[in-house]
């Protein structure tokens, strides 16, 4: 696999999942529409929705089930508190689970936050050939995410390697 010379401009959905914010103090899901779109990616679609793993289900379901859609970001709902519920909601919608991602993700936020990385359940994966990533509801941990794994990760000019490239290879059976 080759990187491409002219980037590939993903769809990118941005889901916010809170119970205390609304769209206009949203400065996670913010942060990551204005930077997709200064990767020189498109927003596809934007929610805010409440921490209920079936509502969350609903919305990602649609989003994986439409072809126009690359991928999706999802902040917020991976601590440890009663109500956070995206991993329960999320991984069961997975195809392929990248393992590395949040791996990556801890060791890169332990330089940052130290042993409280250890609360993070940031994970990410492929779902009918779209790119699932579920990051913690802080922009700092959103700001770490992308700028220091997704953003490259989404740019076809990455070399060696990057996920944008491998797109229309996704749903081989």
């Amino acid at each position: 696999m080759t990187a491409t010379a002219d980037l590939i401009a993903l769809n990118l959905c941005v889901l916010t999942v809170s119970d205390t914010r609304t769209l206009a103090e949203d400065s996670s899901g913010d942060y990551l529409v204005q930077s997709l779109a200064d990767a020189g990616h498109r927003l596809a679609e934007r929610a805010l929705l409440k921490d209920d793993r079936y509502q969350l289900r609903a919305v990602v379901s649609r989003w994986i089930a439409d072809e126009h859609v690359d991928g999706v970001l999802v902040t917020g709902g991976t601590g440890f508190t009663g109500r956070d519920s995206t991993p329960e909601a999320l991984l069961p919608l997975l195809d392929k689970q990248m393992d590395g991602f949040g791996e990556l993700f801890r060791a890169v936020s332990f330089e940052e936050i130290g042993t409280s990385t250890l609360q993070s359940r940031a994970f990410a994966g492929l779902a009918n050939g779209t790119f699932v990533f579920a990051l913690p509801g802080s922009t700092s941990a959103c700001r770490t995410a992308w700028e220091k794994i997704i953003r490259a990760q989404l740019d076809s000019r990455t070399k060696p390697c990057n996920l944008a490239t491998l797109r229309p290879r996704l749903c081989e059976r």
